[in-house]
């Protein structure tokens, strides 16, 4: 996920001050809690360039509020430390230079105990401010307040796809969480069934629901616009790592029948086997996840797939992957479905098996466990207006050359996710916990 700018809020005027004081707090402690397990030394590793260290995570979600709401908006407010901007400016050209994104993992200084004094500060001025808004129901900043909270919910996403990537890269095979996971290695696979959904001109794009806490949106999900989708079938489930190990089985990554020219190119030249993180020992397939390696669990959601991957399963089954706004009016035809899932807060880091005895009539998992990839291309909606300024500079500039993805992952925040949110990869990236639905 990527910085966007934000839409439009209108119940963000009326928030009162103490809600927006406990919202912050709860959500800067949310990053620190998934950041507390780790060693020093895990905090500046920069294995590949999609994933930068944890420490600058911590140091960059800080200088977004610093600079866009304490040095605009408290009165009096003196930097932390006037080189931070340098270091941890993360792609806002307006603002100046900065690190070249490759060689963040090249920061051994400041100090991991500096980059939490560095919260620390930034948190008692910011306590301030919103303290300083008590009783005002229309705070200038409240949009931008509203950004940073959403902003900081991405990165800590990214805190724990970027910590197990680099853990992984351990050849100890280090575990983030020791503890074994609650569910069982192996469970019986729920059974997988085909959902009609009704051809229609339905609209997608964000819209604002009773009782939504925040109206927020980013502005890639808007304008709300109409689409038309024909008659097409939906699968009730995400696909499970048993089913995938069949395709792997079958010789998937050996035929060039089933994949793009580019996908194709792209497994030989990485020798690609399986998905990321699989591992066979002594013909026993094993996954590295947050608790180390992990026997297969046949039955949880497959993840770390490509699109390439992706596309090239769901030829082979015969199906194909559905398109964003298949997607976005399948799960407003499924809605009730929607309202649980397997997110951030549950503290598994991993996709959970549908319980056997689920219905087969209901679309389950449509949120949580996995990002799902459809095929369509992550461009504007029709009427898109890039926002002013430097907060719009990542949205815009991004549409091109990438694949939506739907749903949200057992990464992402609860209060994060909702039917609308458009995430965007390229095709061959897979350290995200992306996963596949199929469509017919």
């Amino acid at each position: 996920m990527l910085d966007f700018a934000p839409a439009p809020a209108p119940a963000l005027t009326t928030a009162p001050a103490a809600s927006r004081a406990a919202r912050y707090a709860a959500v800067r402690r949310q990053t620190a809690d998934i950041c507390r397990p780790l060693l020093p030394e895990d905090t500046v590793v920069q294995p590949v360039i999609d994933v930068s260290p944890p420490k600058w995570h911590l140091a960059h979600t800080t200088w977004f509020f610093e600079t866009f709401l304490l040095r605009e908006h408290l009165p009096g407010y003196r930097v932390f430390h006037e080189q931070y901007a340098f270091l941890f400016n993360s792609y806002y050209n307006s603002l100046g230079s900065r690190v070249n994104r490759a060689d963040r993992g090249t920061l051994s200084r400041p100090p991991l105990a500096d980059v939490y004094a560095y919260r620390a500060y930034v948190d008692e001025h910011m306590q301030r401010l919103l303290a300083s808004s008590d009783g005002d129901p229309a705070v200038p900043f409240a949009d931008v307040f509203e950004l940073g909270l959403q902003h900081e919910q991405q990165h800590q996403e990214l805190l724990v796809t970027d910590i197990k990537y680099i853990l992984s890269t351990n050849p100890l095979a280090p575990a983030y969480w020791p503890e074994t996971p609650a569910e069982p290695s192996t469970t019986a696979a729920a059974p997988a069934a085909w959902l009609p959904v009704p051809g229609q001109l339905g609209t997608i794009g964000y819209q604002p629901a009773a009782g939504d806490p925040t109206g927020f949106c980013f502005d890639n999900e808007l304008p709300a616009h109409r689409a038309y989708v024909d008659n097409f079938q939906l699968q009730n489930r995400l696909v499970t790592n048993g089913e995938y190990l069949e395709f792997v089985r079958a010789g998937g990554y050996q035929d060039f029948r089933y994949w793009l020219g580019e996908g194709w190119d792209l497994v030989q030249s990485q020798q690609w086997q399986a998905p990321l993180y699989w591992v066979e020992r002594d013909g026993r397939w094993l996954r590295y996840t947050h608790h180390g390696l992990q026997p297969l669990n046949l039955a949880a959601p497959v993840t770390h797939v490509s699109f390439y991957e992706a596309d090239a399963y769901a030829h082979w089954t015969g199906a194909r992957l559905p398109t964003e706004a298949e997607w976005e009016l399948a799960a407003r035809h499924f809605a009730p479905a929607t309202a649980a899932g397997n997110f951030l807060e549950s503290q598994r880091f991993d996709p959970v098996p549908l319980p056997a005895d689920a219905a087969p009539d209901q679309c389950h998992q449509l949120l949580g466990d996995c990002w799902e990839w459809t095929y369509s291309a992550y461009h504007p909606y029709p009427g898109y207006q890039k926002a002013a300024g430097a907060l719009g500079e990542y949205n815009g500039k991004f549409m091109v050359n990438q694949l939506v993805l739907r749903g949200g992952s057992c990464a992402t925040p609860a209060s994060h996710i909702r039917v609308s949110y458009r995430n965007f990869f390229h095709a061959d990236k897979r350290w995200q916990f992306t996963g596949i639905r199929l469509a017919k």
